[in-house]
């Protein structure tokens, strides 16, 4: 069984606003998805939270987003392709630079709210992502939904020649198709913390999941996210770290 790499946002707070409890979650996940100043983030921020995945070992993902700091990068923006190329150009590389000089390096890309959701359903916004990555490392793999069919964006990623990681969530509700389900309609965010390591398990194990209609789904996923901004969900995150150690006969 190949081992599910626990994800988490990271790095969302913004001068002294506060976001999030990284440093009760950075010790418990593989890969830090860090938030790039568009939608969340500053320089210190950023820096301070590139730092802290280094000491703890924690693979580097850069987060960019559209440019919208009010709306959290949650809303659709109508940006041109050569916008988003350049956007999302300039977000990694800002990343990368701070990397650097905290002797250590961007690994992925995952895009984040509407700027994710628009490329997993617009094969512009996909090329225009795919283009900039491309520009910059071609070896950077980018981060997307699993959902039920990825025939079509794994065609859009042999053509543009980037590699795929596919990603799961541990505490979303998903539709038939294995879309998440917005968060505007109830029940598309799992509270329960029974339900959160039910569905983390199901995916990391192979099996199908339930969905909001109550169909089955299956998931083939590389990495599952996790959330952290409250002391319910560090408990999940723990939980689901001890899960998955167990599972995969980690001591």
């Amino acid at each position: 069984m190949k081992p599910l790499l626990l994800n988490a946002d990271m790095g969302e707070s913004f001068g002294p606003w506060v976001m999030g409890l990284d440093h009760e979650v950075m010790p418990h996940v593989d890969l830090a998805n860090i938030a790039c100043g568009f939608h969340a983030s500053d320089p210190d921020v950023m820096r301070r939270t590139v730092r802290m995945a280094a000491e703890h070992s924690v693979g580097v993902g850069a987060h960019p987003a559209y440019p919208d700091l009010v709306g959290f990068g949650r809303r659709p923006m109508a940006c041109s392709p050569a916008e988003i190329e350049n956007l999302v150009l300039y977000q990694v590389g800002a990343l990368t630079a701070i990397c650097r000089a905290e002797g250590t390096e961007v690994r992925y890309v995952k895009p984040h709210g509407a700027l994710y959701n628009d490329m997993a359903s617009d094969p512009a916004v996909f090329s225009a992502v795919a283009r900039a990555i491309l520009a910059l490392d071609p070896e950077l793999p980018l981060m997307t939904l699993a959902t039920r069919d990825t025939s079509s964006i794994r065609a859009l990623a042999l053509e543009h020649g980037i590699n795929l990681w596919f990603e799961a969530f541990a505490d979303r509700a998903y539709d038939h198709g294995g879309l998440l389900v917005s968060r505007a309609n109830p029940g598309a965010v799992h509270r329960d913390h029974g339900t959160i390591i039910e569905q983390a398990r199901r995916i990391a194990s192979g099996q199908p999941l339930t969905t909001i209609d109550g169909s089955d789904l299956l998931l083939t996923a590389d990495t599952l996210c996790v959330h952290g901004d409250n002391e319910e969900s560090i408990a999940s995150v723990r939980a689901i770290r001890q899960m998955l150690n167990t599972l995969y006969g980690r001591a």
